[in-house]
C-alpha cells in the first residue's frame, strides 16, 4: 500500500479532490488528508463526508502575514507528515504542503489552473500538472516532469453530477424569479484589485433594479457576509439578495441558476463546465484558462460597468438539457499520479541498491 497525502488548501479543492481520492482508494492507495480552516474548507469538507486533519487558519490580507501564516501551517504539518511518512504528496497550490514536503524530501506533484499565482523561490516539486493552454513559457524549467491535461480541472468532477432541483426550495428562492448565483471577489487573495470589488458592487446593484430577479450570494468567510449585509440591508430584508446559511453543492446552485456572476476563476470555470452563462467580474491578470474559455463562448468578460447593460442578459434559461461531460481529464490526471509513484518506487529501489 502506498501513502498519498493531499492537502486541501482553498474551497474548490474539496469537489476536485474527491472523486480523485475515491478513485485511488479504489487502486489500494491510502490517503493521508489535511484540510486549512479557511473560507468553508472545512465545512466543504464535512459536506462531502471526507475524514481529514484540521491545519492551520487564514492569516488575512497582508502580505508579511500571508508569508507567516503558510511557514507557521507547514510546521504544523510536520510531525504528522513526519509520523505518517508518505510516499507523495499531491496539493493544488498548497504553499505549506511544499514548504514541509521539500525541508522532509517528500516527492510534490503541484497542480494548478492558473499561471499568474505566486510559488516559492527555491522550492519547486517533482512534478506539475496544468491545463494544456497553459503556455509553456510560464513554466519553471527546474521542474522535473510536466504533464499538461486537456480540458479544464472542473472537468475532473463534472462527470459525476447529478442536479438536484430541491435545493432552490430549501433556499427560499421565489419559483418565478430569475436565479442569479453571484460570489464575489476574493478581497484577501494576492491577485485581488480594487476594479474587481467596483464591479462587484455595481453588478448587485445593477441586478437589484431588475423585477422578478433574486441574488444567491456566496460570501467567502463571514467578514465579507458581514460587509455585505451592511451595505444592502433593504436587499437581504426582501429577499432579493440570499445568503445559504451553510455550505451547498456549487454545482447545484449553479445548474438551478439562470446565470452566474463571479469575482473568482473556479466558479466562473465551473459554470462554463456545466453549459450554464457566466459572467467574470475578475479584474486581476486574465489567465490563459479563461481566455480559452471565452475564445469558445463560453465565458463572458465583463470589463467595466458599461458591460453590465451590453453584455448581461437578464433572462432565464432551460435547465432540461443534457449536460456534455467525459472523463478525459479525470483519467489523465489519475494516470499520471501513478506514473510518478512508479517512478519514485523505481529510483527509490535503485537507491537502496546502492
Amino acid at each position: 500500500m502506498t501513502k498519498i497525502w493531499i492537502d486541501l488548501d482553498n474551497t474548490p479543492h474539496i469537489p476536485f479532490f474527491f472523486p480523485i481520492i475515491k478513485e485511488l482508494k479504489k487502486r489500494g492507495h491510502v490517503i493521508l488528508l489535511t484540510a486549512r480552516d479557511a473560507y468553508q474548507v472545512c465545512e466543504l469538507a464535512d459536506h462531502f463526508k471526507m475524514e481529514y486533519i484540521r491545519i492551520g487558519h487564514h492569516y488575512g490580507k497582508n502580505k508579511i502575514m500571508k508569508v507567516v501564516g503558510s511557514i507557521i501551517r507547514s510546521l504544523q504539518m510536520f510531525p504528522i507528515a513526519l509520523k505518517e511518512k508518505p510516499a507523495l504528496a499531491i496539493s493544488h497550490g498548497s504553499r505549506s504542503q511544499l514548504i514541509t514536503a521539500t525541508l522532509l524530501g517528500i516527492p510534490k506533484i503541484m497542480i494548478y489552473d492558473y499561471e499568474y499565482s505566486k510559488g516559492l523561490s527555491g522550492m519547486h516539486p517533482i512534478c506539475i500538472m496544468v491545463p494544456e493552454v497553459i503556455p509553456d513559457s510560464v513554466i519553471s524549467p527546474h521542474v522535473k516532469y510536466v504533464y499538461k491535461y486537456p480540458g479544464i480541472k472542473e472537468d475532473v468532477y463534472v462527470p459525476d453530477f447529478k442536479p438536484d432541483p430541491s435545493i432552490i426550495n430549501t433556499l427560499g428562492v421565489r419559483s418565478e424569479c430569475i436565479i442569479v448565483t453571484v460570489r464575489p471577489p476574493a478581497t484577501e487573495a494576492h491577485y485581488f484589485t480594487p476594479k474587481s470589488e467596483e464591479l462587484f458592487i455595481a453588478t448587485i446593484e445593477y441586478l437589484a433594479k431588475k423585477p422578478d430577479t433574486q441574488i444567491i450570494l456566496l460570501p467567502r468567510n463571514s467578514k465579507q457576509e458581514i460587509e455585505v449585509r451592511k451595505r444592502w440591508p433593504k436587499l437581504f430584508d426582501s429577499h432579493n439578495i440570499i445568503i445559504p446559511q451553510h455550505a451547498v453543492d456549487g454545482l447545484n446552485l449553479m445548474w438551478n441558476s439562470d446565470f452566474v456572476v463571479s469575482g473568482g476563476g473556479t466558479m466562473n470555470r465551473e459554470a462554463a463546465a456545466l453549459g450554464v452563462p457566466v459572467y467574470s467580474i475578475f479584474r486581476g491578470e486574465i489567465g490563459a484558462v479563461d481566455r480559452y474559455l471565452v475564445d469558445q463562448g463560453r465565458l463572458v468578460l465583463i470589463e467595466g460597468v458599461d458591460d453590465l447593460e451590453k453584455k448581461l442578459p437578464i433572462c432565464t434559461r432551460d435547465k432540461n438539457i443534457n449536460i456534455n461531460v467525459n472523463n478525459i481529464t479525470f483519467n489523465f490526471i489519475i494516470e499520471h499520479i501513478e506514473n510518478i509513484l512508479d517512478i519514485n518506487k523505481k529510483y527509490d529501489g535503485y537507491r537502496k541498491k546502492r
